[in-house]
């Protein structure tokens, strides 16, 4: 059986799940994440609870199959059944590396009271954050150690490109390894900054966090 890691491993080189309407399912790669990663018709459910039972509530969702492992009654079990909560269904995008050093001038800080540096903690291990002029890059690992970023612009200084220039920097500063990225889907302009900044949409996640 591949592991959580190794099916995020081959998505991020392009390499996807078989599209053949079916859910796979194993285990969680650590105790704090546990979830749902939707790709084209291929859904990977990850977590610790019995198999069979994952099974179950997904027959017992009420909905096209290849939704049903992010439909929100499916969802409402699974957190039910595991004491867990989630905020949104996000999309999944992932950056491959780039050479070269960042464009924007970038400070690495230690800043716990920044509110992306403290959502960041609450889901992420290795935390490293950078400040820009208006901004802040977070860089850490998430979901079965895969490296993720997140940033956050000053209203002030929006639409003037340094969220791509910051997520740009995050595919440089990553020391040779993919980085990924979950956002909202209504949040139009945080997609439209990480597809400019050479990011590619991989599919959705659903990702249920210890209350």
């Amino acid at each position: 059986m591949e592991t959580l890691r190794e099916i995020l491993d081959a998505a991020a080189r392009g390499v996807f799940p078989p599209a053949d309407g079916r859910t796979t399912i194993v285990p969680q790669a650590c105790p704090r994440d546990a979830g749902v990663l939707s790709f084209t018709a291929h859904s990977v459910v990850f977590t610790d609870e019995d198999p069979q039972w994952v099974r179950a509530a997904l027959r017992a969702t009420d909905c096209d199959e290849l939704a049903a492992t992010l439909n929100a009654r499916f969802l409402t079990a699974f957190m039910d059944r595991t004491g867990r909560r989630t905020d949104t269904v996000d999309a999944m995008v992932v950056g491959s590396p780039l050479p070269g050093r960042p464009a924007v001038r970038l400070t690495e800080i230690d800043d716990p009271d920044h509110p992306r540096v403290i959502s960041s903690r609450r889901r992420r291990d290795a935390v490293r954050v950078w400040a820009a002029d208006g901004g802040v890059l977070v860089l850490g690992r998430g979901i079965a150690g895969r490296l993720e970023a997140a940033v956050d612009v000053d209203a002030d200084v929006r639409h003037r490109g340094l969220g791509r220039a910051l997520v740009t920097a995050a595919r440089q500063l990553a020391g040779g390894e993919p980085v990924w990225a979950q956002i909202s889907p209504g949040n139009a302009r945080s997609m439209r900054a990480f597809q400019a900044a050479g990011y590619v949409p991989v599919g959705a996640e659903a990702l249920l966090t210890a209350r």
